[in-house]
């Protein structure tokens, strides 16, 4: 279940950014829920692999070529969707931090509402 709220949040919060960055476009809600869903996948799968490609490059840069790394797949979702639209490197950019920062505040008005994961040894 909280998966599913998670997933509704973060759509409604790509709408929100779509009011913040007029270079970040989502055709309707259902486009935000599939863009939520393939940048879910990205991150998932692909980002840990552009992370290991880079190591090098992210150490000499004291880690701020993950921000690159973040605007990259989330450029990558709005090339494999058709609802979804990212402008360019900058707006890509500006749109995966503050994707990320809503996605920390979801993930912790979840954790304090619907309490901690079931995975979790009990303390």
């Amino acid at each position: 279940m909280k998966l599913i709220i998670r997933w509704l949040l973060l759509a409604c919060a790509l709408v929100l950014l779509t009011q913040l960055d007029p270079g970040i476009q989502v055709r309707s809600f259902g486009s935000a829920l599939w863009a939520a869903f393939v940048i879910g996948l990205l991150n998932a799968f692909v980002r840990p692999l552009l992370i290991v490609l880079t190591l090098p490059v992210t150490v000499l840069s004291m880690g701020l070529f993950l921000f690159v790394i973040n605007a990259l797949t989330f450029q990558m979702a709005s090339g494999l969707l058709d609802g979804f639209h990212v402008q360019g490197f900058w707006h890509a950019l500006l749109g995966s931090v503050l994707y990320s920062v809503c996605s920390l505040v979801i993930d912790v008005a979840l954790e304090r509402v619907m309490g901690p994961r079931m995975m979790q040894p009990p303390q």
